[in-house]
């Protein structure tokens, strides 16, 4: 080595380990942009490609047009991906995850059924609100029965469905009853609202009580019928990623997705309100 390559080694040897530990300290940022949910979930949504693989979500019955509608946007936006849903009473569906049942998202119809996974140790960080809905009677297209209020449903000869207490729904409907001074007592209970909303459609039932959005995703099969009580029985609507989750990639977007603008727009044109 000549005496001025060694003159100039040193200089050189020095810019490069700046350079790497620009670049380190670069990486270190990076890392920790992404241990925060809110910029890694937001980052996962509007980056295609940055996902992909398998994503099951566990989601209440009532978001069952919604989601469906999301989660094909969802694999549009993230080629690669796919997107599974299990949809029932969130009730159920919280005792599935408890039990051991492989998923990678739950969204749920109220806080009181996600506590139950929560309660358990089986979400990843805290579930975040994003959209609350608001019971509506559901009768018979036409309202032949001439019904006004949920008083109305109290009254001897007709026949009302209403969700099993332990459901989301069920709850609700009990909170408005309770608000109103009123008992009812239902043919029958069913396990998640779209059980007791096919009960209207199939004319097995005159009316039930639901969500607004069963109403409005049923179209001319029913009739919907609004009630002041309803305003004290508003559910939130939360969703969690799963602390089992087997893609928590996917699970982080899909979230991400739910609460980004695309996904409250897609949400509020089925009736739900904004958390």
């Amino acid at each position: 080595m000549t005496r001025t390559a060694r003159r100039t080694g040193r200089p050189i040897q020095v810019a490069a380990l700046g350079a790497a530990a620009l670049l380190a300290l670069s990486a270190c940022s990076s890392s920790g942009s992404d241990s925060s949910s809110g910029a890694s979930d937001s980052a996962s949504a509007s980056a295609p490609g940055r996902v992909s693989g398998a994503v099951t979500v566990f989601a209440a019955a009532s978001l069952k047009e919604s989601f469906t509608t999301l989660g094909e946007e969802f694999e549009k936006a993230h080629p690669g991906t796919k997107v599974t849903f299990s949809f029932g009473g969130s009730d159920s569906l919280a005792a599935s995850i408890t039990g051991g049942a492989p998923a990678d998202v739950f969204a749920s119809a109220s806080p009181k059924t996600m506590a139950i996974v929560t309660d358990a140790g089986d979400a990843s960080g805290a579930p975040a609100t994003f959209a609350r809905n608001q019971l509506e009677i559901a009768t018979l297209p036409g309202n032949p029965d001439k019904v006004s209020s949920l008083k109305d449903l109290t009254g001897s000869g007709l026949k009302v469905v209403l969700c099993d207490r332990t459901v989301p729904c069920g709850a609700a409907a009990q909170k408005a009853l309770d608000a109103g001074g009123l008992k009812l007592t239902p043919v029958s209970y069913e396990q998640d609202v779209k059980a007791a909303l096919t009960k209207v459609e199939l004319k097995e039932a005159d009316a039930a009580v639901v969500y607004r959005t069963d109403v409005h995703a049923a179209g001319d099969k029913v009739e919907g019928v609004e009630f002041p009580e309803s305003a004290d029985a508003v559910n939130d609507y939360p969703i969690v990623r799963l602390k089992g989750a087997r893609n928590a990639g996917a699970a982080r977007a899909f979230i991400a997705l739910v609460r980004s603008a695309e996904g409250q727009k897609i949400l509020t044109e089925a009736g739900f309100l904004k958390p």
